[in-house]
């Protein structure tokens, strides 16, 4: 399945060196467990977003995936991704941009037609062809909605999914320059999150399964909130988010909880109720 990252340094920025596919993992059995992309997002420091992403479907772009990427943010979100809907291109690749924000989606929602018939002429903010990218614009619509209130506009929007939608996962995260939001629905596939303590050891991460790996010398003596698809190192601190849970990280780290999700999708997919490719990508990469 997609693998999901997150993190804020707030209030400071921080600098941070990702891997978004690394060894031993991608260097084996380069089939079916390869991933379709990969792309990491963050914020200059005037605000304006960086998004570096490629589909993985050649050597060029493994490279791109394997080699060290600085940056420098307050927040940052990456994404290594295992296609259900859309080719293996640029903009089919997490996360996306719209409205200076950046999303990146794990999970599967069908229901396209009914979805792009809701969005009416906000479909015009959708430039690939994934769920993921109408379910941000989605958000986004809901954000403008609600007067920029980001955490109103992933609630209306996410509620309106599970209502109207068949749906199978909706794992979320969505960054600001300032912000974190994170979602895990409903309890399909895991996201936890790790509320990081200063301590005297550099912040140094790395997914069980080779993919995402990130390490920072300046969170080495500063709190920060992690966000990922699974416990990346051996800290007791990990928690996995409840079901419905939105989770919010402030400029100042203050961190909220806000069960907006209390109850399943109305129409709730099951893994054999998915076309072949979307149930393929929600285990690749599971072993």
């Amino acid at each position: 399945m997609c693998r999901l990252f997150g993190l804020s340094g707030a209030p400071r920025r921080t600098s941070a060196t990702f891997w978004l596919l690394c060894a031993p993992d991608s260097l084996s059995a380069q089939s079916h467990r390869d991933p379709d992309g990969a792309g990491l997002g963050y914020f200059a420091a005037d605000g304006t977003p960086r998004v570096y992403k490629a589909p993985i479907a050649a050597y060029e772009d493994r490279c791109f995936a394997e080699e060290a990427m600085d940056a420098e943010s307050t927040t940052f979100i990456a994404h290594v991704r295992f296609a259900s809907v859309g080719g293996l291109e640029d903009r089919n690749t997490h996360p996306f941009e719209q409205d200076g924000r950046l999303f990146a989606h794990n999970g599967v929602v069908e229901g396209m037609d009914l979805l792009d018939d809701h969005l009416g002429p906000d479909l015009d903010l959708v430039k690939g062809d994934t769920d993921s990218e109408r379910v941000f614009a989605l958000i986004t619509r809901e954000t403008r909605a609600h007067g920029g209130d980001v955490g109103a506009g992933i609630t209306s929007a996410v509620r309106w999914i599970a209502a109207n939608l068949p749906l199978y996962a909706l794992n979320l995260i969505l960054v600001t320059p300032d912000d974190l939001w994170a979602l895990r629905y409903p309890d399909t596939h895991e996201l936890y999150f790790l509320k990081r303590h200063p301590t005297s050891h550099d912040l140094q991460h790395c997914g069980t399964h080779g993919r995402i790996r990130v390490h920072s010398t300046d969170l080495a003596m500063a709190p920060a909130l992690v966000i990922a698809s699974e416990p990346m190192d051996e800290d007791p601190n990990w928690r996995l988010l409840k079901p419905g849970d939105l989770i919010h990280a402030a400029p100042d780290l203050t961190i909220t909880h806000h069960l907006i999700l209390p109850d399943p999708p109305t129409h709730m997919l099951t893994l054999t109720d998915l076309r072949p490719e979307a149930a393929a990508s929600q285990k690749a990469g599971v072993r």
